[in-house]
């Protein structure tokens, strides 16, 4: 399973998820898209783009991710330092591992991690 995982702003549009995406490393190969249960209608509009389901991670899956990028304001509202990062390890399963760090749109509206996993 590769899972690329998402954070965004309230009103971040499709083409802010997908530059985001694409600065990540791209949707090839990318089976599933994730994000945190409270934003996962967000994700909708690129999950049909794309023709790939979107994942709803449940905030308590999200606290104590390792994550590569480290924002206080994202650890103190959700437990890790990264909610692209955090959403696409959780969404892969157990023992998962980014392929890099989270992207960022140009806008800044938008991030975006991919991770891979057995789940």
């Amino acid at each position: 399973m590769i899972v690329a995982g998402f954070g965004f702003r309230s009103g971040a549009s499709v083409a802010a998820l997908r530059e985001a995406l694409a600065r990540a490393g791209g949707a090839e190969d990318v089976t599933h898209l994730a994000t945190v249960a409270g934003k996962a209608g967000g994700l909708a509009g690129l999950g049909r783009e794309l023709g790939l389901p979107v994942i709803a991670v449940p905030d308590a899956a999200l606290r104590g991710q390792v994550t590569v990028t480290q924002s206080q304001r994202v650890a103190a509202r959700f437990g890790t330092g990264s909610l692209a990062e955090a959403a696409a390890l959780a969404a892969a399963g157990p023992g998962a591992r980014l392929r890099g760090p989270r992207a960022v749109s140009a806008d800044g509206m938008a991030t975006a991690a991919i991770a891979e996993g057995a789940a």
